[in-house]
């Protein structure tokens, strides 16, 4: 496996919340540094933050040489009413996607509206199974997943990945299995997030999500996450806004993210993708481009055939 590694713009604070919005570093700024560290993928982030007219962002990429990997949207899929307006957007983005392809070609990134309910934002980290869904909104909740998946398929050709994640209603591995198991397997595929999965799993065992979603892993997202202050926010009752100012999602093995094992398990699994890597800065909170540069020499430093 030769390992091909994107970085994305929320590791430059680019984050799609507005509990965290500020002034954004530039996207030309952005892509020059992901450059300058090593990277040769990103995703789009928020729409506008890069050139949305398709010659333009075809030419920012091709003179850095970097491949589009994917866009991230969220969709508030509880809620029917909410389904025609995302899909919509969804379709629209990956048309931008469709445009600027390469290969391999890029994901269209579908999430719940995430820190969208106040309960599920209080308590990311620490879920209960009062908290989630019930079997009537799960099959709304899903339906609408595969209804935009299969619009974006047929609009553009390109695949959906969905994304687990704190602050939403897909975020304990008990909650990942049950949309899984209520999707089509041809239809939408998985996302992985090493670092929501540990913060929303309650533990460290990445590997063990690895196994149990394995059929359904399209994409990887490589993301560390704190041990110390995961416990913090458990015992403190930190929402999640709260864990992201503390530094819950830390530079790549400053963790508990056993990233050796994950490269392995994607090498024995024939893994031929990218890997991006993310780590939620919020606006002002450290130095982007250095964490950028440290936490690209950090994959290089666990295998020499994945420099």
């Amino acid at each position: 496996m030769t390992l091909r590694v994107g970085n994305a713009p929320c590791s430059w604070g680019t984050l799609e919340f507005e509990a965290t919005r500020s002034e954004p570093i530039s996207f030309d700024r952005m892509l020059d540094e992901l450059v300058e560290t090593g990277y040769t993928g990103t995703e789009l982030g928020d729409w506008g933050y890069m050139p949305t007219d398709p010659q333009t962002l075809a030419k920012e990429l091709a003179r850095r040489r970097i491949v589009m990997l994917g866009a991230f949207v969220p969709v508030v899929l509880k809620d029917a009413s909410a389904h025609a307006a995302g899909q919509e957007v969804a379709v629209k983005t990956a048309r931008l996607l469709a445009a600027v392809s390469q290969k391999p070609a890029p994901f269209l990134v579908l999430a719940d509206k995430n820190a969208s309910v106040p309960q599920r934002t209080l308590n990311a980290g620490r879920i209960t199974q009062e908290m989630g869904l019930s079997a009537a909104e799960w099959k709304t909740f899903t339906q609408g997943a595969d209804s935009i998946a299969r619009a974006v398929r047929d609009a553009t050709g390109l695949r959906t990945v969905f994304h687990h994640h704190c602050a939403g209603y897909v975020e304990t591995p008990e909650e990942i299995s049950r949309f899984l198991d209520l999707t089509d397997p041809q239809t939408i595929g998985l996302v992985f997030d090493t670092g929501h999965y540990a913060f929303g799993s309650g533990g460290c065992d990445v590997l063990a999500g690895l196994n149990r979603f394995k059929e359904r892993i399209w994409y990887v997202h490589l993301k560390d996450c704190s041990q110390d202050i995961a416990e913090r926010s458990r015992q403190e009752h930190w929402d999640y806004f709260q864990s992201l100012r503390h530094g819950i999602f830390c530079e790549l093995g400053r963790g508990c993210v056993n990233f050796a094992q994950v490269l392995q398990w994607l090498d024995h699994r024939h893994y031929d993708g990218y890997v991006l890597v993310e780590q939620d800065v919020l606006p002002g909170m450290g130095a982007p481009r250095e964490s950028a540069l440290r936490n690209r020499e950090y994959l290089r430093s666990l295998e020499p055939r994945f420099a």
